[in-house]
């Protein structure tokens, strides 16, 4: 997995939260907005399918009890019940064209939708019911019985319209619905009595549907008062207290008891037509006081998704902008501690150790500044001030180190000196020895010894470059470059076996003489190490573009590639030295060397398997040619 940015993970740390503030914000609104959104049902519901309904069932209770009426008369149909049965038909167009209209269809589930159905078909009965009527081929209480089919579809209809979520207000639209149904049966008792006071007497059936009717009544009126509250529950306790429901009540008693007709039977018409005309404006006006209700609660719910959802949705903005304050702030920190740490260890601590390499003093204190923290967080302030003594500590140590390093080069240039001093009077001494010597044998060893004197002038001039100062030895005029060869042959302990080729007339720079020489010895002394004793070490040169080569070939095994390679990027590139890595000091001083006069060195794979070293003496430190009869070299200073 690719890492992640510290912006990254802050911010998805902070987002978690957010994220189920949010769902919870969501769920609260939407549980909120559904409330709402049922209440707005509930009304829609109402007025286009409850009160259509209402009005139906009224009408329908006005024909049943006329349909009653003109059953008892022997005169033909009345020209009131035209009228009524024209009412009723309009009270069914409107109820059919409502409660199947768009807005209603959308708003119907399957159950509401097939009791809504039940109704139209009841409805459809109606041509057969009056036929009936007409024909009289039905009784008093079948007519009541038929068009009660039509209420009793319409009331089991609208207790399916029962779906407000207040449960208050849901047991208040229960209780009005039962004290409506008990009104249907007084229509229907009112629609017995009345046909029968017209007949002269009520039939055996007639009175048993009465013995029915009247309990149910008082028990549906006496539930639906029960669950109202008093606003509501008032005006039909008034209804239920008045003397005129009171002379209702005494004459369904006096029907139920004597199983006959009241004495008056005026008197059951009028007073069943005032109360069930005032129990009529009752339940429309209650109806619409319970819609008004939930028209509120719905204003009410409107407002808490208003409350809920703007505190909530400024909640979750205030906090996205304080968590993105606070992640970018704490990004910010770490952004600045990270380039800070980067500065340190990739600029600020790489030149002050490049300084101290070229020998250069240090300020510990204005190399390491603490380290600037731009935020309040405790943790990264500590983190800063962790790296500050961090930076101080390595600054430290490399001044240290340096110093440390620049004692050693101190004590190589001071040994290789005194060693310089002894070994130049050394050779003097073996100077004077060979000019007073002149017997073969005894001269012989004196070159031998001399030969030996020689190396290890090279070794203490190997310890002076390792120090980092110069060898010590120049020469005021150019040198021939055959003259360096051969010099550079002279300090190799097995040097017969090294076969110089004759080169090109060219000349070295008096300041490079010195340097050329003891580079050329040390890949000389390599070149005879590294080979079998019994093979020649060839050199030869020639002069080329940009300067004179100079080429050594041995016949030993040779370099591995990898190896070649390392061995090449050290000599073009001088690593620091190392004390530590004493094995190839030769190879260190002969970096040196060449990066002092800008010679390139080389190493290569031999034809003969063993090894080329190929050395580019560039033109910067080659001499203009000698003119003719000057003498080649000068004299040692």
């Amino acid at each position: 997995m690719a890492p992640r940015t510290i912006r990254f993970k802050l911010y998805a740390l902070l987002s978690l939260p957010i994220v189920a503030f949010v769902a919870l914000w969501t769920f609260v609104t939407g549980y909120v907005v559904g409330d709402f959104f049922e209440l707005r049902q509930a009304t829609a519901l109402y007025e286009q399918i409850s009160a259509p309904a209402g009005a139906l069932a009224t009408e329908v209770q006005n024909e049943r009890k006329l349909s009653a009426v003109a059953l008892s008369k022997a005169t033909s149909q009345p020209e009131e019940l035209a009228q009524v049965r024209e009412l009723t038909n309009k009270a069914a167009a409107a109820f059919r064209l409502r409660a199947t209209s768009l807005e209603a269809r959308t708003i119907t589930s399957p159950e509401l939708g097939e009791a809504v159905n039940r109704v139209i078909g009841e409805i459809g009965r109606l041509r057969s019911i009056r036929r009936d009527v007409d024909g009289r081929t039905a009784n008093r209480l079948q007519a009541v019985q038929a068009f009660s089919r039509i209420t009793d579809a319409v009331y089991r209809l609208q207790e399916k319209l029962i779906t407000v979520p207040e449960i208050e207000l849901y047991q208040q639209a229960i209780g009005l619905q039962r004290i409506a149904h008990a009104r249907d049966l007084m229509a229907r008792e009112d629609s017995l009595i009345s046909s029968a006071a017209l007949a002269g007497a009520l039939t055996h059936d007639e009175y048993e549907a009465i013995e029915v009717i009247a309990p149910n009544r008082w028990l549906l009126f006496s539930e639906g008062m029960a669950v109202l509250d008093g606003e509501l529950r008032g005006p039909f306790e008034a209804l239920l207290s008045s003397p005129r429901h009171g002379r209702v009540a005494e004459l369904e008693k006096e029907i139920i008891e004597t199983s006959r007709l009241p004495r008056d039977r005026n008197a059951w018409q009028s007073a069943a037509a005032e109360v069930g005309d005032e129990m009529d404006q009752l339940l429309v006006t209650r109806a619409k006081l319970l819609n008004d209700r939930a028209d509120g609660a719905a204003g009410w719910i409107i407002m808490q998704i208003v409350i809920a959802g703007g505190l909530g949705l400024a909640a979750i903005l205030g906090a996205v902008i304080l968590s993105a304050r606070l992640g970018r702030g704490l990004a910010q920190e770490l952004g600045d501690l990270r380039l800070a740490a980067m500065d340190l260890a990739e600029i600020r601590l790489p030149q002050v150790v490049e300084r101290l390499r070229k020998g250069e003093s240090v300020d510990v204190e204005a190399e390491a500044p603490p380290i600037p923290t731009t935020g309040t967080t405790m943790e990264i302030t500590d983190v800063g001030r962790a790296f500050s003594s961090v930076q101080r500590t390595a600054v430290e140590a490399a001044v240290g180190e340096a110093r440390l390093r620049q004692g050693f080069n101190r004590v190589f240039r001071n040994l290789a000196r005194r060693n310089q001093s002894l070994v130049h009077r050394q050779l003097a001494q073996l100077d004077a020895m060979q000019r007073k010597t002149s017997e073969p044998g005894a001269l012989e060893d004196l070159y031998r010894l001399d030969h030996l004197t020689t190396r290890m002038r090279r070794q203490s001039e190997g310890l002076v470059i390792l120090s980092g100062a110069t060898a010590g030895r120049t020469w005021r005029t150019p040198v021939s470059l055959m003259d360096v060869v051969r010099a550079a042959v002279a300090e190799v302990e097995d040097y017969r076996r090294i076969i110089v080729t004759p080169l090109p007339e060219a000349r070295l720079t008096g300041s490079a003489t010195a340097d050329v020489t003891h580079l050329l010895a040390e890949l000389l002394e390599n070149a005879t190490v590294f080979s079998p004793p019994n093979t020649p070490v060839n050199v030869r040169g020639e002069i080329v573009g940009r300067g004179f080569v100079i080429e050594i070939e041995d016949r030993g095994l040779g370099l591995q590639d990898v190896e070649c390679e390392e061995i090449n990027e050290r000599l073009a590139t001088p690593p620091e030295f190392d004390v530590a890595d004493s094995e190839q000091l030769g190879l260190f001083v002969v970096s040196q060397l060449a990066a002092r006069h800008g010679v390139k060195v080389t190493l290569g794979r031999s034809p003969f398997g063993g090894t080329t070293a190929v050395v580019l003496i560039p033109q910067t430190v080659l001499a203009e040619p000698e003119p003719e009869g000057a003498s080649a070299m000068r004299a040692l200073e």
